[in-house]
């Protein structure tokens, strides 16, 4: 069987259990591509698996990497969307620190038009968490306002730029004046240093938040509550500040507040080629029209994977961080 390079978890730990080695070559089941990996996204969920915080699903590769881009190397049975050479990128259920990954062709999407594979290898992990969150679930409309926390993230900068595009009013936080000033760039009207801010009363003074796309929990979810608006949905997407919180149910109530939340690896096949076909849709034609653009904060070659893992991990990174495996 051919062997690839590819970078796994040696050991749960810290980036230097990162480890370059030789894997077979997956090959595609029923419904399913493989794709010649030219890039592959950097995220935290990655980072996650790494420490031992976030196994795999069942089924899905060990190896770290949940986007990936490049062209189609092989097609599974009943396969008729794509063919070999086709270049797209594509959600992952992991694998993507590897030459070749595997993957549902329903979870493929084509390079936008007007951009490179290195550019869209950024896209998907955070396209399709943003949407699912902001728009399909929350149902963020024109005209609301939208406050993001880590605005300077990957996701961050998404989802100012897609809640922009689709006519929200746009708020963030970020951990320093420079990070503020990105997010006024991306296309927030008002970024709140966390640091020496209170972002939670200065929204509030703006009339409240309508939906709050949160990556942090612990503390932030009383204060999330006190900056939003009357009938406003918050979602939580990750616990980078601890997962437990004390909630006052009563001011919950009285303003009739929804928290909801997700994450999108456990999501079922289906549910994930639901969101690669709204995207497909209503997203791809601002990516190739340039009205949403991945930033792009570093570049490693695969062999570096743990320096890419020490920047993620690090409060100076702003944006996206990618393997190149070409």
């Amino acid at each position: 069987m051919p062997e690839m390079r590819a970078i796994e978890i040696s050991a749960p730990g810290g980036p230097e259990v990162l480890r370059l080695t030789e894997r077979p070559v997956p090959v595609p089941g029923p419904g399913e591509v493989v794709i010649r990996v030219a890039w592959a996204g950097v995220n935290r969920p990655d980072a996650l698996q790494r420490a031992g915080l976030y196994a795999p699903p069942p089924g899905a590769s060990d190896l770290p990497g949940l986007e990936a881009a490049g062209t189609v190397a092989a097609i599974g049975p009943g396969v008729t969307d794509w063919a070999p050479g086709d270049r797209v990128c594509a959600l992952l259920p992991g694998g993507g620190y590897a030459r070749f990954a595997r993957t549902s062709a329903a979870h493929c999407l084509p390079v936008p038009d007007g951009i490179g594979l290195r550019e869209a290898a950024c896209l998907p992990e955070t396209v399709f968490t943003v949407w699912s969150n902001v728009f399909m679930r929350a149902g963020l409309t024109a005209g609301e306002r939208f406050l993001v926390h880590g605005g300077t993230s990957g996701i961050g900068t998404t989802a100012i730029q897609l809640a922009r595009a689709f006519g929200a009013r746009v708020w963030a936080t970020a951990g320093s004046a420079d990070k503020c000033a990105t997010c006024r760039s991306l296309g927030a009207e008002e970024a709140w240093n966390y640091r020496d801010e209170d972002w939670s009363r200065a929204a509030r003074a703006l009339g409240g938040a309508d939906v709050i796309l949160d990556m942090v929990g612990g503390d932030y979810l009383p204060r999330n509550i006190a900056a939003a608006a009357e009938d406003a949905r918050i979602v939580q997407i990750a616990t980078l500040g601890g997962a437990e919180a004390q909630v006052n149910l009563a001011r919950l109530m009285a303003r009739r507040i929804t928290l909801t939340g997700s994450t999108l690896r456990p999501q079922s096949g289906l549910a994930k080629a639901r969101i690669a076909a709204e995207l497909r849709a209503r997203v791809w034609p601002l990516v190739a029209q340039g009205r949403i653009a991945p930033v792009i904060d570093s570049e490693f070659p695969l062999e570096q994977a743990a320096a890419a893992h020490a920047r993620i991990e690090s409060p100076a990174h702003v944006g996206k961080i990618v393997l190149r495996v070409i």
